[in-house]
Parts: C-alpha cells; sequence; structure tokens
C-alpha cells in the first residue's frame, strides 16, 4: 500500500507532467517534419497577415519574403526540437532521481524545458504572431487557441515542479 501512495507524491506529478509535455513537444516534432507543408502554410500566412484585415497602418509588418518564411519555420522546428529534447531528459533525470528523492537536476532541466515552451507558444504565437502578424483577425491561420492551450499546460507544469515538496524532495 504503501508503494502505492508513492504514486500521489510532487515529484511523481512533477515526472508525469515533464513526460507528457515531452511526448507532446516530440510529437509537434515528428509531425512538423513529417508533414512539413502543413504547418509551412501556417507560418507563411500569419507572416505574409494575408488572411487579416489589411489594415494600411498593420501591413508593412508583413513578411512576404519565402526565404524568411521559411527561416522562421525551420527556426520554429529546431526550438521545438531542442525543448523536447531537454524535457525528454528532464522526465529521465526524474524518473531516475524517484528512488534516491534526487529531483533538482530534474527540477532545473524541466524548468529550461517548460520555459523554452512558454517562450515559443506564448512569446512566439500570443505575443508576436497573434499581435504584432495580427494572427488574431484570421478566421483561417488563427492558432491562438492552441498556443493559449500550450502555455497553460507548460505554466500548470512548471508551477508542479515548483511546489516546495518537490524542491525539497520531501512527500
Amino acid at each position: 500500500m504503501d508503494r502505492l501512495l508513492q504514486l500521489g507524491t510532487a515529484p511523481v506529478a512533477a515526472t508525469v507532467l515533464t513526460g507528457t509535455m515531452a511526448v507532446y513537444m516530440t510529437l509537434v516534432v515528428f509531425g512538423n517534419i513529417t508533414d512539413f507543408g502543413t504547418n509551412q502554410q501556417f507560418v507563411q500566412h500569419v507572416l505574409a497577415m494575408d488572411t487579416t484585415f489589411k489594415d494600411p497602418q498593420l501591413m508593412w509588418r508583413a513578411i512576404e519574403s519565402p526565404a524568411l518564411q521559411n527561416a522562421a519555420y525551420v527556426a520554429i522546428i529546431a526550438w521545438e526540437t531542442l525543448a523536447a529534447a531537454v524535457l525528454l531528459l528532464a522526465t529521465w533525470l526524474w524518473a531516475a532521481g524517484l528512488r534516491h528523492r534526487a529531483h533538482d537536476r530534474a527540477r532545473r532541466a524541466s524548468t529550461v524545458g517548460l520555459v523554452m515552451v512558454l517562450l515559443l507558444f506564448g512569446l512566439g504565437f500570443i505575443a508576436i504572431g497573434g499581435e504584432w502578424f495580427a494572427m488574431w483577425q484570421s478566421s483561417d491561420w488563427n492558432g491562438l487557441d492552441a498556443a493559449a492551450r500550450n502555455v497553460t499546460a507548460a505554466a500548470f507544469a512548471l508551477v508542479v515542479v515548483h511546489l516546495p515538496s518537490v524542491r525539497g524532495g520531501g512527500n
């Protein structure tokens, strides 16, 4: 019974949440690489601002160069790949540390990976894509809801990772 109750500890919750985000980000990377064109179109349309209200006061922000659009998309995939790798490492560190209650390295690695996800979806998609490139105006190429879900999941995982019982290594 005591072993079963160990599953209810904060370090186990941190392990599971970090692992969930690691798997999610790995699948995002896999999808973006194996189906490159789908999200490439998304990035191109957002940067070109071609499905926004086309307000002349904003359209100077549009990036219409396919080379720059593709560079941005490849940079996004590279960032996602790095975040996935960091989160996979953090998950392994959490799992390895569960037996010895050694969570400090796992917590730091989780923090790095989760902040990377927050930066990608919060700063990259919500702030830059949503506001600077007016993605909120597009009914066809609007990723704000998905970005908000990702920010929420990463922020929640980050809070759990930093609970006092996780930091102190206790139950």
